[in-house]
């Protein structure tokens, strides 16, 4: 979901602390658990977008670490080049090197010697046989994979207005749109994933990693807000007339601070079975 007054890489900047916020850590600690102490670990960041997820988890794992982050995108992978993790956690050095990718497309070898496959935002974009696709490259690896805050189609907002449910139905009948290349899962996505990765042996463990949005969001708020609401006028363009009115009177609200949002999504760890 982006805002429709920002251009995207601005989209990605303003949503990132809201992120790191939702991640669930308890996934990272299992992620730990599973990586083999003293070893250089190397990460796949795929759809990394500008590097958000390498600059969250990196400093939470520990041990020397090469991320290799993919991307369509040129500009979003020099701004992930440009703003590398740091360190990790225990100060170990951390590498980047960038690699321009439709991750739809992806050989199984680009991922040999992972140790682990990360990614973030992105499966409620694939339609069924891009998740399977993506699914299989990852269970190939033969390592870890996390993948992070997929949305899961449950929004609160608060105070509730009658047309909050209107605007949600829209707004996930828009997410599972047929396009050129199928019809995306949207909030079916994480779901989806949890049967694809079960189906090929993988254990699978699922945590909520909901946007908690306050007033001390209200910039993010208003800019989500307006991407949610132009996606359900899109789909439903006879809501266009009532919509005008609740969108000023929302705005209103999240200029005061008085507008609050809950956006519901899932985390998820798949592991080869037995890996612990």
């Amino acid at each position: 979901m982006r805002g429709p007054a920002l251009a995207f890489p601005e989209w990605l900047s303003l949503r990132e602390p809201a992120d790191a916020a939702a991640r669930a850590p308890d996934l990272v600690e299992e992620v730990r658990r599973s990586l083999t102490s003293g070893d250089r670990v190397v990460v796949h960041d795929l759809g990394c977008g500008a590097g958000s997820m390498a600059r969250w988890l990196a400093a939470r794992l520990p041990g020397s670490q090469h991320w290799v982050m993919y991307d369509r995108d040129d500009d979003l992978l020099t701004l992930a080049a440009g703003h590398p993790p740091a360190e990790a956690a225990d100060g170990a050095p951390v590498t980047l090197e960038t690699r321009r990718r439709d991750i739809t497309r992806l050989g199984g070898d680009e991922l040999a010697g992972a140790s682990l496959v990360t990614a973030s935002a992105l499966l409620d974009m694939f339609t069924g046989e891009e998740l399977d696709r993506f699914v299989a490259l990852c269970a190939a690896a033969g390592c870890p994979s996390l993948i992070a805050l997929t949305v899961t189609g449950q929004v609160e907002l608060s105070p509730r207005d009658p047309l909050d449910d209107v605007v949600a139905g829209a707004f996930n009948a828009h997410q599972r749109r047929a396009t050129r290349t199928g019809r995306r899962l949207g909030p079916d996505a994480a779901g989806a994933a949890v049967d694809a990765f079960t189906a090929r042996g993988m254990d699978v463990l699922v945590r909520a990693s909901p946007w908690r949005l306050g007033p001390e969001r209200a910039n993010l708020v208003a800019e989500w807000f307006l991407g949610w609401v132009a996606a359900a006028r899109e789909q439903q363009p006879e809501l266009a007339g009532e919509l005008a009115s609740y969108t000023g009177h929302r705005l209103a609200e999240a200029a005061a601070g008085r507008l609050s949002v809950t956006v519901h999504h899932e985390d998820l760890l798949a592991r080869p079975s037995g890996d612990r």
